[in-house]
């Protein structure tokens, strides 16, 4: 029998449905809002893909605070490997992420898995609304999952920044991209963190920009646009950030999906950076 084919960034709404029923796939539901943290797992309990099992951007797919870690922090790897085993991942599942549409949401679990080690994960193109849109199944199901054994979970710590790396890695040369919308880059507003502005260097480059009419553009779009701000610097020489370290994700995800794997992440971000009043801030375009 052929194995079926690994799933690395994005997947259609098509192929999941034709996949649904493999022993081997796993499909998390990560649809989640800022204003009210509910309405994710809700949304889940009012149907969902069929077999899919929540995960809460709070507390699966965040950590708890240490000095720095900003509003979302990275969890640790215990915690992370726990939460896998609860919904049964192992290492020789397929995981597909989704969220309401975009994927800003989605790219957070897809970048956890990756950074911990997870090949196989990818991210619904489109998300439910996408799934809802072309008339596929919807369960209202919320069996748990049938428990694993823990998940030996081993970040690659090399593309995991906090705010120090993060001046070290600028001082260098180094490419530092803020997914945040550019009102809030800018200074202009802030309607979630304690102070406005960015950090001095860094470039606005919106996480929707790797959206075009609800799906992440081509692949050949987003390299020519990627490789416009990188110049002459390898994807490893870009550390994406937003608000909290959610949907800097996005970054991640979208250049892997246009073959520019490698970029780190700033974990705390901008709620992190501004943990400590002494380190500097910028607003306008600069």
């Amino acid at each position: 029998m052929n194995r079926s084919p690994d799933w690395t960034t994005l997947v259609s709404p098509s192929d999941l449905a034709a996949r649904l029923g493999d022993p081997l796939l796993v499909v998390l539901d990560a649809r989640f809002s800022l204003a009210d943290p509910a309405a994710g797992e809700a949304a889940w309990r009012g149907g969902h893909v069929p077999g899919a099992h929540y995960v809460h951007l709070d507390r699966d797919l965040s950590g708890a605070h240490l000095p720095g870690g900003g509003r979302h922090p990275w969890p640790g790897a215990a915690d992370f490997g726990r939460m896998l085993a609860a919904r049964g991942i192992t290492p020789a599942h397929q995981v597909v992420a989704y969220d309401a549409a975009d994927g800003a949401f989605a790219a957070r679990a897809w970048c956890l898995l990756r950074l911990a080690g997870h090949a196989r994960v990818a991210v619904l193109d489109g998300g439910f609304e996408a799934w809802s849109a072309q008339g596929l199944p919807v369960d209202r199901d919320v069996s748990e999952a049938q428990r694993a054994a823990p998940y030996p979970v081993a970040y690659d710590r090399s593309r995991l920044y906090d705010g120090a790396r993060v001046e070290m890695h600028l001082a260098g040369g180094g490419l530092l991209l803020d997914a945040r919308g550019g009102e809030r880059f800018r200074g202009e507003v802030e309607p979630i963190d304690a102070r406005a502005g960015h950090v001095p260097g860094a470039v606005s480059r919106p996480y929707a920009s790797n959206i075009a009419d609800g799906r992440f553009k081509s692949r050949a779009a987003l390299a020519e646009e990627f490789a416009d701000l990188l110049g002459p610097r390898a994807p490893a020489d870009v550390v994406a950030m937003c608000g909290s370290g959610v949907t800097a994700c996005h970054h991640l995800l979208a250049m892997a999906h246009a073959g520019l794997d490698g970029a780190g992440l700033y974990t705390g971000s901008w709620s992190g950076w501004i943990e400590d009043p002494a380190r500097p801030v910028a607003t306008g375009d600069r």
